[in-house]
């Protein structure tokens, strides 16, 4: 029975292949007129052409070669804060992204159960990784395949997570463009201890407001009432430029200065001066203006491509030797940063407070104070400033408590660090917006 099932199959299968060749019953039958032609589509884009438009010599592959003098591409924070949810919106790349495409806020969140806040401004542990790269500020990028793809990934208005995003900065130039820079080039909030506060940021009025006002009794030490202890990193961190930049940030004492802005602030962006026609290794995609590292000296170098144009400076030509737009705005600042420096390490009766650093390397702002002052307090730290003069009034070593107590600090003079490092910190002497600085440092020093 199988074996006939299976004869009859063949015999079946042997007939239909005939008849798709040949036809049902005989030979096949002449071909049938062929069919109208269809009307041509219109053709495709070559994907070449696409790719063509920013990689080529004088784009995409230009700025590519660019950035590897930026240290956006050789700093080593991104692999120093991989895994550091506080730390990742600014130093990886994932991590900025995050934060940026989930519009996370720059507030302090209150802990109703344990009466402490807490930064909202982080990242996620599978997102804090990522060395700082194109797509990190082009969003776009391989997407439309073209000029487009350079859009950035942010141009909003900037919250400032120091101030718990009580203060935006809104710079107008260029659409809005700094604002991805200002983003990570923003301070760190100055916040009260978790342990001996509640971890909110400090608020800035009330040290302008009282400033007789004790913020740190020495004599208290860690404990209650102090709400802050001084350490070596009392300090709002690296990114001040943008706040300075926009005419906000710092400890605002009352005094002859008025808090005004410069012209940069409303009419020129970053980009302006630090993407500007390449010079030396200054410019373009190195978001330099200053040709080369180390210590400021007298051979420094700067590219001025930036402020050279009819929109800026017009006819006149900025340089190293520019006495109204260059030298004596820079000297002026420096003079009020060695003032105030002074009367800052004062508060030691003889010895300094700030920390002094004259290696150009470890120190990003050797040369721009006499005494080489990076900001830090000479306060003693096991890893970053063992040598420290000053005793950490939270660390209970031996090697710690064999050192002199640090002394009480006020509101004033808890104000003065936080300015003194706003005018250091901006970078430029004054430059990014010389009125503001100006005004900030001249009514600390009479402050104290």
């Amino acid at each position: 029975m199988r074996k006939n099932f299976i004869l009859f199959m063949g015999i079946l299968f042997l007939g239909i292949f005939m008849m798709s060749c040949e036809g049902p019953i005989g030979p096949e039958g002449p071909a049938g007129k062929d069919g109208v032609d269809g009307k041509d589509g219109k053709d495709g884009k070559d994907a070449a052409v696409g790719c063509a438009e920013c990689h080529n010599p004088t784009s995409a592959m230009a700025k590519a070669s660019e950035y590897e003098l930026s240290k956006h591409f050789y700093g080593e924070a991104a692999f120093e804060e991989a895994g550091n949810v506080t730390c990742a919106p600014c130093h990886a790349s994932e991590g900025f992204k995050y934060v940026i495409q989930n519009n996370i806020p720059a507030t302090f969140a209150l802990n109703a159960t344990t009466g402490k806040y807490s930064n909202n401004y982080v990242a996620t542990a599978s997102t804090s990784f990522g060395s700082i790269k194109c797509e990190t500020c082009h969003s776009a990028l391989h997407t439309t395949y073209g000029t487009k793809d350079y859009a950035f990934a942010t141009t909003a208005p900037v919250p400032l997570t120091m101030w718990a995003g009580g203060k935006t900065v809104n710079l107008p130039a260029d659409g809005g463009k700094s604002h991805l820079c200002v983003r990570c080039h923003q301070p760190r909030p100055f916040a009260t201890s978790t342990s001996l506060s509640d971890g909110n940021v400090v608020d800035y009025a009330a040290l302008a407001s009282n400033p007789n006002g004790i913020y740190f009794d020495t004599e208290v030490g860690n404990k209650a009432p102090n709400k802050h202890l001084p350490s070596y990193r009392f300090h709002v961190h690296y990114g001040v430029v943008g706040a300075v930049y926009a005419g906000m940030g710092g400890v605002e004492f009352t005094g002859s200065e008025s808090y005004a802005n410069s012209f940069h602030t409303a009419n020129a962006s970053c980009q302006d001066c630090h993407t500007a026609p390449m010079t030396g290794r200054a410019g373009g995609h190195t978001f330099k203006v200053r040709n080369g590292e180390g210590a400021l000296s007298s051979s420094t170098s700067w590219n001025f491509n930036g402020c050279n144009t009819t929109d800026c400076h017009g006819a006149v030509k900025i340089s190293a030797t520019n006495t109204t737009y260059w030298v004596n705005p820079r000297n002026d600042i420096k003079t009020l940063l060695n003032t105030l420096a002074d009367k800052i390490n004062a508060i030691g009766g003889g010895q300094n407070i700030l920390h002094a650093d004259t290696d150009g390397e470890t120190n990003l702002w050797a040369g721009m104070t006499t005494g080489n002052f990076d900001g830090y307090l000479d306060i003693y730290d096991a890893s970053a400033n063992p040598e420290g003069y000053w005793r950490n009034p939270g660390n209970t070593s031996a090697a710690n408590m064999a050192k002199p107590k640090f002394p009480s600090l006020t509101n004033a003079q808890v104000g003065a660090l936080i300015n003194f490092q706003f005018g250091l910190r901006e970078y430029s002497l004054g430059i990014h917006n010389y009125k503001y600085v100006k005004a900030l440092l001249t009514n600390t020093i009479a402050k104290l």
